[in-house]
């Protein structure tokens, strides 16, 4: 692919950035999908016709239009000059040339899970983000679940799970002390990946009384001294603002033009597989 041109942009004036977006609760009308295929690149819009269920089709149009309207709105360049890539470990990556030395530590990252897609952003440290929903077990018991997952955690983090008054609440741990799990293997990958070893801080946050999103923010710099250095940090998280779909598309600019067969794929798709229990008791 040939180089793009550098974008002159000037200073960065950014703030972290924590975003959330239902997909679940997304129902498109013919008009909102057609229209959301055209403000994606063309292989992405091949990926996402490729999924099975709408849900998950949904799911991953979700993440592609956060980082889209975040890369237009808070770095300035227009949706239709947006030129994303995947590493080889498929994170999307900005491919555009950024003149600015400023722009140097932007770093952006996106995940969904239950029924949200999440994206969490910064201006001058790296950082991940995972969400996780609690959800009862799709067979067998609470106690069988957790007894088939026994080895995952030790005695102490099991006494706090267990300790809970209840099933649901028990549930509620496990997958917060899960979400822990995965968020410090995905940033020992992303050190293993990096050029030197990184120290990072945690933020947790719950966008319903279901949803837990951990963010992971690299300290460095002057970082260190603005945050908090505890593994997960006592400074209060920014707030996570919940965007519409209008939202998302609000600074769009189509990419192609209209292809009615894209509705009637997704049309032709089951919403989902049979689905696990996810309310409370």
């Amino acid at each position: 692919m040939p180089r793009r041109p550098a974008l002159s942009l000037g200073r960065l004036a950014m703030d972290s950035v924590r975003w959330a977006f239902s997909y679940s609760a997304w129902a498109p009308c013919r008009e909102d999908w057609l229209l959301a295929m055209r403000l994606i690149q063309p292989e992405e819009k091949e990926r996402i016709e490729q999924f099975v269920f709408s849900r998950d089709a949904k799911a991953a149009m979700a993440g592609r239009l956060l980082i889209r309207k975040l890369i237009a709105e808070k770095l300035k360049i227009p949706w239709n000059e947006i030129w994303l890539q995947r590493t080889s470990k498929g994170k999307p990556v900005l491919a555009n040339n950024l003149s600015s030395s400023s722009h140097s530590r932007f770093s952006f990252n996106v995940s969904h899970q239950g029924n949200y897609a999440v994206l969490a952003a910064e201006p001058d440290c790296q950082v991940g983000i995972d969400i996780m929903k609690t959800a009862l077990p799709g067979s067998g018991s609470v106690p069988h679940f957790f007894h088939i997952m026994r080895r995952q955690f030790t005695e102490e983090e099991w006494r706090v799970i267990t300790s809970m008054n209840n099933e649901w609440l028990q549930l509620d741990m496990f997958h917060r002390h899960w979400l822990e799990v995965e968020k410090t293997y995905n940033e020992t990958i992303m050190l293993l990946d990096g050029e030197q070893e990184k120290e990072w801080t945690f933020e947790e946050t719950r966008l319903d009384d279901c949803h837990h999103v951990a963010v992971a923010l690299e300290k460095a710099g002057d970082f260190g001294s603005k945050h908090a250095v505890a593994p997960y940090t006592t400074v209060t998280p920014p707030a996570f603002t919940k965007l519409t779909f209008h939202d998302l598309v609000a600074s769009a600019v189509p990419l192609a033009a209209e292809d009615p067969a894209c509705w009637d794929n997704f049309c032709s798709r089951q919403e989902s597989p049979a689905r696990q229990s996810s309310n409370p008791r």
